[in-house]
């Protein structure tokens, strides 16, 4: 059973920025994508970044690019993946939600990652 917590959510004015972490309870697979999601009240859960394992260029939601940086550590003992978000606007307010799915390909689909944080809230205020 793999467990992801997250960590790094909360208040932030717009324009500010904010840092999630997302730390797998052990090592996976060999080979695997973790990604961001989120969700905002009353709407569906949409896609954000993904990010191989090994690096590669990530997949970025157009709302988010050159905005949001996915990204994983050089050395860890498990599988981490961050989300640094800056410029943020009001529009960015969601429960934050980091995903794996083992192997290589990059989806944006909710369906295809079978394992969940719990969530992270976060809210820009205007």
């Amino acid at each position: 059973q793999v467990q992801l917590v997250e960590s790094g959510g909360g208040l932030v004015q717009a324009g500010g920025s904010l840092r999630l972490s997302c730390a797998a309870s052990r090592r996976t697979f060999s080979t695997y994508v973790m990604a961001w999601f989120r969700q905002a009240p009353g709407k569906e859960r949409e896609f954000v970044a993904s990010r191989r394992h090994n690096g590669g260029r990530p997949l970025y939601a157009d709302s988010v690019k050159n905005r949001f940086t996915i990204s994983t550590p050089i050395a860890s003992a498990n599988d981490t993946v961050y989300l640094q978000m800056n410029s943020l606007k009001p529009d960015d307010t969601a429960v934050y939600y980091c995903a794996l799915r083992e192997g290589i390909v990059l989806k944006n689909a909710p369906d295809e990652y079978p394992w969940w944080g719990q969530g992270s809230q976060v809210i820009v205020s205007s």
